[in-house]
C-alpha cells in the first residue's frame, strides 16, 4: 500500500475557490482503479493551507493516476507544496470494520 500525504499553501482570499475547483480531481481519484482513500480539505488552524491525504494499492496505482497531474489553473494557486509518498508494509486497524 502506498499512503501520499501533506500539504499545499494557497492565498487564504483563494482557498475557497481551489478546493472547489480540486472536487473534480476528487472524485476522478476515487474512481481510479487502486485508490482505496483519496481527500484534499481545508486546514482547521490556518486559512492557507490545504491538506491532502491518499491511500493507493500499489505504487503503479499513483503513477497511473499522476499522469492526469494538476491543471494549470490549480497548480498556479499554489505558493508552496510538502507532499511525500510512504511505502507502507503493515497496517492494524484502530475503530471501525472494513479494510484499513
Amino acid at each position: 500500500m502506498v499512503t501520499v500525504a501533506g500539504h499545499i499553501t494557497v492565498d487564504p482570499e483563494q482557498r475557497e475557490s481551489y478546493l472547489a475547483g480540486s472536487m473534480s480531481v476528487v472524485e476522478k481519484a476515487r474512481q481510479a482503479d487502486g485508490c482505496l482513500d483519496f481527500a484534499i480539505t481545508a486546514d482547521l488552524l490556518d486559512p492557507g493551507r490545504v491538506n491532502l491525504f491518499e491511500r493507493w494499492e500499489s505504487q503503479e496505482a499513483v503513477k497511473t493516476f499522476r499522469r492526469s497531474g494538476p491543471r494549470n489553473k490549480q497548480r498556479a494557486a499554489m505558493l508552496s507544496v510538502s507532499v511525500a509518498e510512504y511505502d507502507i508494509a503493515d497496517v492494524r486497524l484502530l475503530f471501525g470494520k472494513g479494510r484499513a
